[in-house]
């Protein structure tokens, strides 16, 4: 058994996230895929500064508006959102109110229940994924499959963590697609309405900030806000973030 790392670690808090997961995945809670994700993943929080700057927090908060005036608003996870934000999606999910559900890929009747179960230990309740009676159009794979009360009768779905594929499938349906992605390049942050590039466990958290400030404003001051934004300018501010941050390296 390898030693205690200590705190001391410049790397500490992204060597204990590895942790989280490759102790997830024995759990049998993430697929092993899920472990090369996070590393590229990552890879691209290096970039940024691995801290959230002014252009995702801006994301966040038009997030939290659209979350925040969406009528059937739903949370999915998957095995690396459950092993790394687990009681933050439950609390997020109750600020809202949101509905949560688990969707995977790599599904099986096994890691489902144990990722709910991992959800209910962290005061989740209701959570859904276990009974997916519906199928999202235009997706061969088992990402597909989802409850009827749940993703599939969303209108605004924040989905952390996503493919591509799905992503375009949702908004397809009509539904709002909220993401949070690393990767600005990638096809889900390119398709969704709302692509938030910061890591996951700073962005769910910041999210919810932003839900209770706004909750406060009146609904055409949150309709104001996704009226105003657009993302692929978002993105492009992003890029030009990380090419000044590289320019600036000495």
């Amino acid at each position: 058994m390898s030693s205690p790392l200590p705190k001391s670690h410049p790397r500490y808090e992204s060597l204990q996230l590895r942790n989280q997961l490759a102790d997830a995945m024995r759990k049998g809670l993430v697929h092993e895929t899920g472990l090369i994700a996070h590393g590229r993943g990552e890879a691209f929080d290096y970039l940024l500064g691995e801290q959230t700057n002014p252009i995702a927090c801006d994301a966040e908060k038009r997030a939290a508006a659209a979350l925040l005036l969406a009528e059937n608003p739903v949370i999915s996870l998957n095995g690396n959102v459950v092993a790394l934000v687990a009681e933050e999606c439950v609390s997020l999910a109750f600020s809202i109110p949101a509905v949560l559900e688990v969707n995977l890929f790599h599904r099986t009747p096994e890691r489902i229940q144990r990722l709910i179960s991992e959800m209910e230990k962290h005061g989740g309740g209701n959570i859904l994924g276990a009974n997916a009676e519906a199928r999202i159009p235009g997706l061969d794979h088992d990402r597909s499959l989802c409850e009827q009360d749940g993703i599939f009768s969303s209108d605004v779905v924040l989905v952390p963590l996503e493919d591509g594929d799905r992503c375009e499938a949702l908004k397809s349906m009509g539904k709002t697609v909220i993401t949070i992605d690393l990767n600005p390049l990638s096809r889900t942050a390119r398709t969704a309405d709302i692509t938030i590039v910061d890591n996951v466990i700073r962005a769910i958290p910041a999210i919810e900030q932003w839900v209770h400030t706004l909750k406060k404003d009146r609904a055409q001051v949150l309709s104001d806000l996704l009226e105003l934004w657009d993302n692929t300018s978002n993105l492009k501010k992003i890029l030009t973030f990380i090419s000044k941050r590289l320019n600036h390296m000495d």
